[in-house]
C-alpha cells in the first residue's frame, strides 16, 4: 500500500471515529432528555458524508432516488476501455462517492448499465467501465477498476463532484472476481461488492475492505458452495456479507432487480458514506423476499440501535 493510500486510510480511519463519537454522544444525550423530559441542545457534530434524505424500506426498492441524475460518455484510454459515468446533478450537498463497476466475461456496460442511474440517484458517483478486451482476467478487470477511480478523481470532467477518499468496486463474473481482486490490490477502498463473482485462486485471506458476495442459488458456473468457501476465507476482522439470490442463475444481475438494489444501496451507503442510517436493512436483513442464503458480520456500523451482532438472521437458513 503506497504512502498515499496509507494516509488516506488514516485520516478516513479518525473521521469514522470522530463519528462514531458523536452518534454515542447523540445517544446519551437522547437518553438524559428521555430522562429529565427537558429538551437539549442539537448535537453539534453531525456525519459530514451523509446524503439524501432518511431511508425507508420503499426507498431503498426504489427505480429511482432522491437525486436527479447526468451521465457522460469516457473514451477508451487511461488504462482501461473507456464507459459511463452517472452522477447526481445537485452539489448543494458537497462531494458524493464514486464506485466503478465491471461487467463480466464478453460482456459490456450496456448489459448491466441499469445499475448507473439506480445508484447515482442514492448519491454516489457511478463509473460502468468498458474493458480493455472481454476477455480480460479478474486481476487485469481489478487494475482497470483502479484506474477507471483514478481517472474519476483526477481527470474525469466531474472529479470536482467526487469525494477521493470515499471509493468503491463492484462488478459481475469475471468482473466480480476484478472487484474483490481490487480489494486486494488496494485495501484503502472503503468497499467491494462482487456478485457471482470469478475469482481464480478462491481466497480473500488478505482483504481488508468491507466486502458483499452475491451468490446465484441456481448458478452452475459460480456456484454457492464455492462463493461460500470464498467467503469464509476472509478475516474475521473485516467486514462482510454473503447474499444468496433465490432461484437465480448467473447472468440473473442482467436485468433490473429489486432484490440486489435494496441490499447493495445500504452497504454503499454504510461503507462509503458511512451512514448509520442504513444498518436497519441489513442488521438483520429486513427484507428476506427472494434471498435464501444470509450471512453477515453484523453490526457492520457502530450505532446504539443494532442487532446483537451474532450473524443469525430469523428465518434464513444460514451455514
Amino acid at each position: 500500500m503506497s504512502n498515499d493510500d496509507e494516509a488516506r486510510r488514516s485520516e478516513r480511519k479518525s473521521t469514522v471515529l470522530r463519528i462514531r463519537g458523536a452518534i454515542s454522544a447523540a445517544v446519551i444525550a437522547l437518553a438524559a432528555v428521555a430522562a429529565t423530559g427537558v429538551a437539549g441542545p442539537a448535537s453539534a457534530a453531525a456525519n459530514p458524508y451523509e446524503r439524501g434524505p432518511a431511508p425507508t424500506a420503499a426507498s431503498i426498492a426504489a427505480t429511482t432516488g432522491p437525486f436527479a441524475v447526468a451521465s457522460v460518455s469516457v473514451p477508451r484510454g487511461n488504462g482501461f476501455g473507456g464507459g459511463v459515468i452517472y452522477y447526481p446533478t445537485s452539489t448543494s450537498q458537497g462531494t458524493f462517492g464514486g464506485v466503478a463497476i465491471s461487467p463480466g466475461l464478453n460482456g459490456t456496460w450496456a448489459g448491466i448499465a441499469w445499475l448507473g442511474p439506480r445508484l447515482a440517484s442514492q448519491g454516489f458517483v457511478i463509473f460502468g467501465i468498458e474493458t480493455n478486451n472481454l476477455n480480460d482476467s479478474p486481476t487485469s478487470r481489478g487494475t482497470q477498476l483502479l484506474a477507471a477511480l483514478d481517472f474519476l478523481t483526477r481527470s474525469s470532467s466531474v472529479r470536482t463532484r467526487v469525494d477521493a477518499g470515499r471509493l468503491a468496486v463492484a462488478g459481475h463474473s469475471m468482473g466480480g472476481g476484478g472487484a474483490l481482486s481490487a480489494a486486494l490490490q488496494r485495501p484503502s477502498l472503503q468497499a467491494a461488492i462482487g456478485n457471482a463473482p470469478h475469482l481464480p485462486s478462491g481466497s480473500l485471506a488478505t482483504d481488508r475492505v468491507p466486502t458483499l458476495i452475491y451468490a446465484m442459488q441456481n448458478d452452475t458456473l459460480v456456484t454457492p458452495s464455492r462463493l461460500t468457501s470464498l467467503y469464509n476465507s476472509m478475516p474475521a476482522t473485516t467486514e462482510r456479507a454473503y447474499i444468496e439470490v433465490a432461484g437465480a442463475g448467473h447472468n440473473y444481475i442482467g436485468q433490473p432487480s429489486t432484490t440486489l438494489a435494496r441490499t447493495m444501496i445500504p452497504w454503499l451507503k454504510i461503507f462509503v458514506d458511512n451512514d448509520a442510517r442504513y444498518s436497519q436493512f441489513l442488521c438483520p436483513l429486513s427484507n428476506q423476499s427472494g434471498i435464501s442464503q444470509y450471512r453477515n458480520s453484523c453490526p457492520l456500523i457502530s450505532t446504539a440501535a443494532l442487532s446483537t451482532g451474532d450473524g443469525s438472521t430469523a428465518g434464513l437458513a444460514v451455514r
